[in-house]
């Protein structure tokens, strides 16, 4: 009994593993306008989400934002001479002029939400696929690696006020997986040695994202973002690492080009 209760969450990863795959594929082979409209639809979900959680009392104020989102997020990257800087500041204005619980926390993540969509179209269309690969690929191999270690491993909790259920050792786990990774990558030719340094970084801006949903959730007193996929949460509840790993990513190539080749 016990043990079927360590491992009950296992299948719901699995799945989300596989559809974050599925997206990732999808959003290769399809590219152009068909990759745009994918992304904002996953976007503006999010948001619709994030808005659902803070301000649950009034459903038509969350589809206002998730439809803002949407135009923001088409309007830029359709019309690259308008520029982000211009649309993107409409969605966090939305969430600070509107009641709502913890308003600064998701005003912030709404933020976040809003670079990564942005910064997944544009990591596919600027950087190529390969990586866009990569980054989808330090997110799986770190959530699985730290799921798998954590269980079997057990010991100290990372962070337990707000996840009491993950471990350093998964924790650590999902970094040295995400190493290997881009080690992978570089012995494939498509990055430098620099790669296996970054791949852990990227993982752990991919476990805050997760873990500041969590906290979010814990904070309004919800389980999962939303019940939109039966049985496993929200978008948001599959997308959250992702979202911080593309946030990282967004910033760092304001510094300096990603050690990975297109």
């Amino acid at each position: 009994m016990k043990a079927a209760a360590q491992w009950g969450d296992l299948r719901p990863r699995v799945l989300s593993a596989l559809v974050m795959l599925a997206v990732g594929a999808i959003e290769i082979w399809l590219g152009g306008w068909w990759f745009l409209i994918l992304i904002t639809l996953l976007t503006s979900v999010m948001i619709w989400e994030l808005a659902r959680l803070s301000q649950p009392k009034d459903p038509r104020i969350a589809l206002a934002i998730a439809a803002l989102a949407a135009l923001c997020l088409i309007a830029d990257e359709g019309w690259p001479s308008l520029s982000a800087w211009i649309v993107f500041p409409l969605v966090p204005l939305a969430f600070m002029a509107t009641p709502r619980r913890q308003q600064k926390a998701v005003t912030a993540i709404s933020i976040a939400v809003m670079v990564a969509g942005h910064g997944l179209f544009v990591l596919r269309d600027e950087a190529g696929t390969v990586a866009f690969l990569w980054l989808l690929g330090v997110v799986i191999v770190s959530d699985v690696m730290g799921y798998f270690a954590g269980r079997l491993l057990g010991g100290p909790k990372f962070w337990p006020a707000i996840s009491p259920k993950k471990t350093w050792s998964g924790t650590i786990a999902g970094w040295i997986g995400a190493a290997i990774l881009g080690a992978g990558f570089v012995a494939a030719g498509h990055g430098t040695l620099w790669l296996i340094l970054l791949s852990p970084v990227v993982a752990f801006a991919g476990q805050m994202g997760d873990i500041a949903e969590s906290w979010l959730k814990r904070r309004v007193g919800a389980k999962d973002s939303s019940n939109l996929i039966p049985g496993h949460g929200g978008v948001l509840d599959r997308f959250d690492a992702l979202t911080g790993a593309m946030v990282l990513v967004m910033l760092l190539t304001r510094a300096f080009e990603l050690p990975i080749g297109g």
